[in-house]
């Protein structure tokens, strides 16, 4: 069985990234959640799969697909980390929890960049929170779920770019 190309597979995962921001903009603007600082993070990470699943689109190479392959499945796992880290933090003690800190906004006024940097890796007191569920799973465990997918999708084109072209692969 041959898969369809690696130009459709990038566009169906800028696609998926596109949905799953728009989807967080619904919970962020009509249901009134706030993104706390391993959310945004998440995000960004997200918009950067985008970004890369849209040069991929653009770059009709077998050497560009391997390379973006590559980029996706890295981003893929530092989304994962992130997300796992945020649901690591929703299961800590309500006495372990980090303190919880004052907006994003308010923080750049006052603190460097790196400082904004290391909150929004590490989270804040606001990440133990869990505001919505589906299916019993909160929203980083189905952002965990996603970036895993898209692991495995760099992970397969890697190795798929990588075979000669007339394997299944």
């Amino acid at each position: 069985m041959k898969l369809p190309s690696s130009r459709i597979f990038f566009f169906l995962a800028g696609l998926f990234c596109a949905g799953l921001l728009v989807f967080a903009m619904f919970l962020e603007y009509v249901l009134g959640l706030d993104p706390c600082p391993l959310c945004l993070s998440q995000r960004i990470v997200l918009i950067f799969i985008a970004i890369i699943a849209l040069l991929a689109i653009l770059q009709h190479s077998s050497q560009a697909y391997r390379i973006y392959g590559a980029i996706t499945a890295l981003a893929a796992a530092g989304g994962m980390w992130l997300a796992g880290r945020q649901i690591w933090l929703q299961h800590l003690p309500e006495e372990q929890a980090p303190a919880c800190m004052p907006g994003l906004d308010y923080l750049k006024e006052f603190l460097p960049a790196s400082e904004i940097i290391k909150i929004m890796i590490t989270g804040t007191g606001d990440c133990t929170e869990v505001q919505w569920t589906f299916l019993s799973l909160s929203i980083p465990s189905w952002t965990f779920i996603a970036f895993t997918g898209f692991l495995i999708f760099g992970i397969t084109e890697v190795v798929r770019q990588s075979r000669p072209k007339n394997v299944w692969l």
